[in-house]
């Protein structure tokens, strides 16, 4: 069951399957921490390796960068999948457990690296604020993933930022190359929404349609940016900067919708 993007994990009971034996859920959880992986694999290969070789083949570079990134919302489908089908079709006792394993490696520690290689070319001899920032991105999923395990929220809400959410963003902020400073300020503030009490919406029903459709476009997006196709960066800077939008934004549509539906309670109370 998915511990970031869908509902709190389900209870093992005597109809689940074995914890020994894996479910669809379970296989679409292990797509993503593959995706995760070779993230990390792709950051190393394309971006960290040619910089220390000195090499300047920024087509290469460009291609891997997207790759890694690409690979990290191709995990984020997985698990915004897998917990759609666990809920359908139930998920294996060890669900959960791999689900929080899955997201760590894919959505805490493939940004925090990335940030990290950031700092690492950028050579603007910041090195150690960016470990900073890195150190910052890892812990606060690994906080914002234990704190879910045992919390209960009301139904359609998240407290902090949901981690998937969250390492798209980041890696949407380096893309973008704004400024070191700046850039290192909206990495450290994504990494205290993940553990601070500001409320996010649930991506379900037509919402989860909705971030599905927009993954799918962002993938699209960075394969023309690889291909260097015309207007590419256009696309690319288009699609980061509204997601850093929606980061800011969801949260205020969750208080609204919450203050909607107070309301709405105390009017039906009064009549």
């Amino acid at each position: 069951m998915s511990a970031s993007w869908a509902d709190e994990p389900l209870a093992v009971t005597d109809d689940q399957p074995s914890p020994s034996k894996l479910s669809v859920a379970d296989v679409l959880t292990l797509g993503n921490a593959v995706c995760g992986f070779s993230s990390i694999y792709f950051i190393t290969t394309a971006i960290l390796v040619p910089y220390l070789q000195g090499s300047t083949g920024s087509g290469s570079i460009r291609h891997g960068a997207a790759t890694a990134v690409m690979l990290i919302l191709m995990a984020s489908l997985f698990d915004l999948c897998d917990g759609l089908v666990a809920r359908r079709f139930r998920s294996s006792g060890m669900g959960a457990e791999l689900d929080n394993l899955s997201d760590l490696v894919s959505f805490g520690l493939a940004p925090a690296y990335l940030v990290l290689v950031w700092g690492l070319v950028n050579n603007d001899g910041q090195l150690g604020l960016a470990v900073v920032a890195a150190v910052a991105v890892l812990l606060g999923g690994l906080l914002r993933l234990a704190r879910f395990s045992v919390t209960t929220m009301q139904d359609g809400m998240f407290q902090g930022m949901p981690i998937p959410f969250a390492a798209l963003t980041v890696v949407s902020v380096v893309l973008l190359e704004l400024p070191f400073y700046v850039t290192l300020f909206a990495v450290l503030s994504v990494a205290w929404l993940m553990v601070s009490r500001v409320e996010y919406p649930k991506p379900t029903g037509s919402m989860a349609i909705a971030t599905m459709g927009w993954a799918a476009v962002n993938i699209g997006c960075l394969v023309a940016w690889a291909a260097d196709a015309p207007g590419a960066e256009i696309l690319l800077v288009t699609g980061c900067a509204a997601q850093l939008g929606l980061a800011a934004l969801l949260p205020v549509f969750a208080g609204a919708s919450r203050v909607t539906s107070a309301r709405n309670a105390r009017s039906a109370k009064a009549v």
